[in-house]
Parts: structure tokens; C-alpha cells; sequence
């Protein structure tokens, strides 16, 4: 009875001018199989039973648009592309990268590291990192500009 009375009200409802009689049948169904599983939802204090289906199958209609204006995957967006596999000298030579930078990093006064570790790996800003530590933004930057200048010296770069 429910099926029989509202059907033909949330198809009118639901349709606009133009749009597929498909599409208009598959939201309708999609409203009747959300009416049937959410029922327990429905308050009657809070809004009439009409009210709710109407909800529900405006909400059934915003979905279905959701889903048909979604774009079509682009396979040659470089976000989507594979990292290339790399050979065991590269993955050697990475790892021992690694280890350098973490001895590195150990080999740091506690509070450049500490700056160092907020700005790098929490990506906090510096303005952000002087009020977490409680220090003026001019002691934050020097003590990044340190310990970046002792990470430079330990792997053997420039200061430049």
C-alpha cells in the first residue's frame, strides 16, 4: 500500500524536466529500499511519515546526482603512476642514507634536533614550532639554522 500511494507522488517528485525515465525509476527504487532499512529511524514527533519519505527520497536523488557527475578516471594523471621498481644498489644506497641521517640527526644538540623534528616532521611552521616550545621565533630559526648547517657539514656539503 505504502509502494502503491507514494510511487507515483516521488516520481513526480523526484523527476525533472528532461531526465532519463531510467534514472527516475532507480531513484524511486533506491527511496523504498532506504525507507525499508531505515524505518526504525523514523520519529513520528519529529516530522510526519510523508515528510520522511520525501527526505529520504531527496536525499536517495542528491546521491544518485552525486554518483553520474563524478569524472572518469584520467590513467594518465602522474598521481596514479607507479614508482618505478628500484634495482638493490639503489635500495642499498637508499637505506644507507638513512642510517647517515639518523646519526645525524642523533649527533644534534637536543634542542636543535627537537626544532629540527618540528619543523621537518611535524611540518609545523616556525612561528608555530616558537609558540609550542614557548621561545621567541628568532631563537627558532637560528637553531634550525644550525643544526641544518651540522647536518650539511655531517654529509659533506656546502654551506653555500
Amino acid at each position: 500500500m505504502l509502494f502503491e500511494f507514494f510511487a507515483p507522488r516521488l516520481r513526480a517528485f523526484v523527476s525533472k524536466p528532461g531526465a532519463d525515465r531510467s534514472v527516475i525509476e532507480d531513484v524511486v527504487q533506491e527511496t523504498f529500499v532506504n525507507i525499508w532499512r531505515k524505518a526504525h529511524l523514523y520519529d513520528p514527533e519529529k516530522a510526519s511519515a510523508s515528510t520522511w519519505i520525501y527526505t529520504v527520497a531527496r536525499n536517495a536523488r542528491i546521491d544518485f546526482l552525486r554518483k553520474a557527475v563524478r569524472p572518469a578516471v584520467d590513467l594518465t594523471d602522474p598521481v596514479l603512476a607507479v614508482d618505478p621498481i628500484q634495482n638493490p644498489q639503489q635500495q642499498l644506497s637508499q637505506a644507507e642514507e638513512g642510517v647517515r641521517l639518523q646519526r645525524a640527526l642523533a649527533s644534534l644538540p637536543d634542542k636543535q634536533r627537537e626544532v629540527l623534528k618540528l619543523a621537518f616532521f611535524a611540518d609545523l611552521a616556525h612561528a608555530e614550532i616558537a609558540k609550542e616550545l614557548k621561545l621567541p621565533l628568532g631563537t627558532v630559526k637560528s637553531r634550525i639554522r644550525l643544526a641544518l648547517g651540522r647536518m650539511r657539514m655531517e654529509f659533506g656539503e656546502d654551506e653555500s
